[in-house]
């Protein structure tokens, strides 16, 4: 096996990956370098695929304050959201946008060269900025891409996925264990700080939004590591997904197009919204996707219908370019068609815990992004502030990093090695397993009874259904193939969601329990480790080790 070490390595390569690295290696002391590892090809992330936008509290945009913005934030959160996150979120987003345009990121302008500004779902203002109309996440994950490539001082390890965390008996990080699926070889990486930036987990329900690697790598990582995870029930399930399949995820309808008039009816043309919340189209995101969700279960129907011919079509066609080319590869035109639209998970507001300069409870380990919860989004995630956490987290990382002396680890002690030694061992004789069909499985699982609206009986049966799948899928440690890993953490995580989900006897935010439909009177973070789950459900331990 290779031994390698570093003075910072950064496990994703979404926007949050990036930034980090960028800023890390502007500012930071590196003696032993910075390494960046991605699992697929290099730029591929759930980033690329978030079209909304990016919130921005732009000194330029007299009609915005944080005070605005910190509001609708809180609003949206069901309760759950934490204040000076929120504060200092917003109020870092100006210094952060101006900071992104010197590395090359672009967003649209008007002719007088000004940035553009448009509204979404449960914003009060026009907030959201765009690049290349609908394509924001995949116009900045390029430009960050490009300044990564050119930079000589950052290295990158493609197809290679981060296996498990190499933790001292103290609870101390001292770096991470990698696989090449290419190569099949094995590489232990000693470093003082290893930022988890690895997405979400939208590939555990059957339909998403998300592309095949947002398996929760990261957060299945951090919790064997013994890091404290929050709020692992609180799946956000986008309304309008097209409710044509494709080869891995469904394509995502932007909240914008909502933002700037569509109407959400059914195949008569016949409006519903008004029935479920006085804000309509403009409700918080659970909402919406219940009044979906419900109008298709009541009719027995597939998807329901966004009418967007109510837009300008000049207007339309330059603000949704993507999503007018992709409907019309589905025989979609969407200034004159209704186009198919229904539910499907979207963005993950659980996670692992940190603060906002991206520590866990794990010295030396840091997470950002998605994979974090930070207490930004609370319950429900306003939409486009997933980007906007990525960005100003990053950079809170890499302003922390430069406060500390990040000397590696010479050698890592016995018990450790001993433990990174199995899985060279050559002793230990593996078959593949095909994880195709277990995945699928398990999407069904997590779909049918741990989905949008869940009850006692509903996520009992997903406890029961997923401890069954584990037994065909025996795989403690070593596994062939990063199919495998992926298949691992994706049980991990599962179990996870819906055990908090069993245990949250409330319906709040995007968690709701149809046999506990109204909030408590308190709202409290959960918050679980690997022990205390092990403590608190010793018939479910297989999952756990």
């Amino acid at each position: 096996m290779k031994y390698s070490k570093y003075s910072t390595v950064i496990i994703g390569s979404g926007i949050a990956g990036l930034y980090a690295a960028l800023k890390i290696e502007q500012q930071v002391n590196l003696p032993d370098g910075l390494l960046l590892i991605t699992k697929s090809k290099f730029g591929e992330s759930n980033s690329r695929y978030a079209q909304g936008g990016m919130v921005a509290v732009m000194k330029e945009n007299k009609n915005d304050s944080t005070v605005s913005h910190i509001s609708d934030t809180i609003k949206a959160g069901a309760g759950l959201s934490e204040f000076n996150a929120v504060k200092y979120i917003s109020e870092h987003s100006d210094e952060v946008v101006k900071d992104l345009l010197k590395f090359g990121v672009e967003f649209d302008r008007d002719e007088n060269n000004n940035l553009c500004f448009t509204r979404e779902a449960a914003h009060s203002v026009r907030r959201i900025l765009h690049s290349g109309g609908d394509a924001t996440g995949k116009m900045i994950e390029q430009a960050l891409c490009r300044k990564v490539q050119e930079n000589e001082n950052i290295e990158i390890y493609e197809n290679t996925s981060a296996v498990e965390l190499l933790i001292k008996s103290n609870l101390e990080c001292k770096g991470v264990l990698v696989f090449n699926d290419q190569t099949q070889d094995y590489e232990a990486i000693y470093s003082p700080a290893v930022i988890l930036a690895t997405g979400g987990i939208g590939q555990l329900y059957k339909y998403t939004t998300n592309p095949a690697g947002a398996t929760g790598d990261g957060i299945a990582l951090a919790y064997n590591a013994g890091a404290i995870m929050q709020d692992m029930e609180f799946v956000q399930f986008h309304p309008t997904a097209l409710a044509i399949d494709g080869e891995e995820n469904r394509f995502l309808i932007s909240e914008a197009v909502r933002g700037e008039g569509a109407k959400l009816c059914d195949a008569d043309g016949v409006e519903f919204m008004s029935k479920y919340d006085e804000r309509k189209e403009l409700a918080p995101r659970d909402v919406v996707t219940r009044a979906n969700f419900s109008e298709m279960k009541k009719n027995n129907l597939p998807n329901v219908y966004l009418n967007a011919a109510c837009i300008d079509e000049k207007e339309l066609r330059r603000h949704f370019p993507n999503i007018s080319k992709k409907c019309l590869e589905n025989g979609i035109d969407i200034a004159h068609d209704f186009i198919p639209v229904a539910p499907a998970a979207h963005y993950y507001m659980g996670g692992i815990k940190t603060n906002l300069r991206g520590e866990t409870s794990v010295n030396g380990l840091y997470a950002i992004g998605e994979a974090a919860s930070t207490g930004l989004h609370g319950g429900n995630r306003l939409a486009s502030n997933s980007l906007l956490e990525c960005v100003v987290c990053a950079y809170s990382v890499a302003e922390y990093l430069k406060s500390i002396e990040l000397k590696t680890p010479k050698q890592i002690d016995s018990e450790m090695k001993s433990h990174i030694d199995r899985y060279s061992d050559e002793d230990i004789i593996l078959e593949e397993i095909d994880v195709n069909p277990l995945k699928k499985k398990l999407q069904n699982i997590m779909w049918n009874y741990a989905g949008i609206f869940r009850d006692e009986s509903s996520l009992q049966t997903a406890l029961i259904k997923l401890k069954n799948l584990k037994k065909e899928f025996p795989r403690n440690l070593k596994c062939l193939s990063t199919d495998e890993y992926e298949f691992r953490n994706m049980l991990t995580v599962a179990f996870l969601i819906a055990k908090c989900a069993l245990d949250r006897k409330e319906s709040r935010g995007a968690h709701y329990r149809t046999d506990y439909p109204s909030e408590a009177d308190i709202a409290v973070h959960s918050c679980i480790t690997k022990d205390t789950m092990k403590k608190s459900i010793e018939q479910e331990t297989d999952f756990v080790k």
